[in-house]
């Protein structure tokens, strides 16, 4: 058996891991609280106007960023620890884009019906349609149709740089990892410090971060390249897991260190809040939970529930947003007392597990296991692991 097939203690490791596909649907969760509190910046304000809208604003300012945050290390990590050594970089492209563009796609269209189309001229709806949103420092541009889909745009990048990015991380000896880990944190934490630095702030500014520069936010939150940091941070984290190299220190810890630090955010500008101050806790408590379903060890997020949601989490965190406008057009269109506004929410969140759930079933689950597999057995490709061109494996770098 390969190497990379076993733990750190030689066991064979477990390939699905329960504890971090129910940690998903809390960062998606979050970020449907978010986005509810935008609602009243986007013209459609379900909570009346005054101190009820930006005190539920604050409370959530920058929960959203977290969920993502979340997502984009985690993706970095789960899609290293389930890599298969004689997989191939066009198998694993495949695979990916089964898995996201035709959920992104059919959300789209729900948008453009639901709420976009009035308001979305033909170029705004053609960048989002082929995931071009995220290269504009221009917020209409980058939440022009499902504001949730930036981030898909995003991870597409990812996807696309996974396989050379595996194989120059796998180069890193195991003893050097955690150094690579540090590195990598510290170039998330610099990129925001950078952005105010180098970035001219421009005359736009976030409507509701009045001292937040748009182009500035663009350049640390929004623009892939920056944030291909934070999935290789996530691919670091579980080599590093994998080698026993790891210092885990728990789940509670963990968990107890990402909400000091989403505390933390209150007391930070945005630009540092929305993704620098949580992203370290956010690795801790990924590793943690990998290594506890890896053990054995209960965990509050293994059980039936929450691994259910987990599943529907990708279609959850790409059709809340048309949700909740869906669903506030339809109960009249106006703004609501905290109370009411309360219920609108609980409402708009069932309505949109409901609504991931139909789409994991009609659409995402019977995609990936009809095509994601080639019927026919491929011609030999190089692995996914060695994906660099020939001349630089014979080179031998060494990273």
């Amino acid at each position: 058996m390969s190497t990379d097939r076993l733990s750190a203690t030689g066991r064979a490791r477990v390939t699905r891991l329960n504890t971090l596909t129910g940690l998903r649907f809390p960062a998606a969760f979050v970020v449907f609280l978010y986005h509810a509190s935008l609602l009243a910046f986007l013209g459609t304000p379900w909570l009346r106007s005054g101190s009820d809208v930006h005190s539920y604003y604050r409370a959530v300012h920058h929960a959203g960023a977290l969920g993502v945050t979340f997502f984009f290390v985690l993706s970095g990590f789960v899609l290293t620890w389930s890599a298969r050594a004689t997989d191939t970089a066009p198998r694993f492209w495949r695979r990916r884009f089964l898995k996201i563009v035709p959920n992104y796609l059919v959300v789209w269209v729900l948008a453009m019906v639901v709420f976009a189309a009035p308001h979305t001229d033909m170029k705004i709806g053609l960048l989002n349609f082929f995931m071009l949103q995220v290269y504009y420092p221009d917020f209409s541009v980058n939440f022009g149709v499902n504001p949730a889909g930036w981030s898909l745009a995003v991870e597409a990048i990812f996807y696309l740089s996974f396989p050379v990015l595996l194989y120059l991380i796998k180069k890193i000896p195991a003893r050097r990892l955690n150094l690579w880990v540090v590195g990598v944190a510290l170039g998330i934490l610099a990129t925001p410090l950078l952005s105010t630095l180098l970035v001219p702030k421009g005359t736009a500014f976030m409507a509701m971060e009045p001292a937040t520069s748009v182009n500035q936010y663009f350049f640390s939150y929004i623009l892939p390249f920056p944030r291909v940091l934070d999935f290789a941070l996530g691919i670091l984290v579980a080599r590093s897991v994998m080698t026993g190299r790891w210092r885990n220190i728990g789940m509670i810890w963990s968990g107890a260190l990402l909400v000091a630090s989403f505390a933390l955010g209150y007391f930070t500008p945005y630009i540092y809040s929305s993704r620098a101050v949580c992203v370290v806790p956010a690795a801790l408590l990924i590793a943690a939970g990998a290594i506890a379903d890896d053990e054995g060890r209960f965990t509050l997020f293994r059980n039936r529930v929450m691994v259910w949601l987990g599943d529907i989490s990708f279609a959850f965190y790409l059709v809340h947003f048309t949700v909740l406008e869906g669903v506030w057009k339809l109960l009249g269109s106006k703004a609501y007392s905290a109370p009411e506004a309360a219920a609108l929410l609980a409402l708009s969140l069932a309505v949109a597990v409901l609504a991931s759930w139909a789409l994991y079933e009609l659409v995402e689950r019977p995609i990936t296991q009809r095509w994601s597999n080639p019927k026919k057995k491929p011609v030999r490709q190089r692995p996914l692991a060695e994906a660099l061109p020939l001349a630089a494996q014979r080179a031998g770098e060494e990273v």
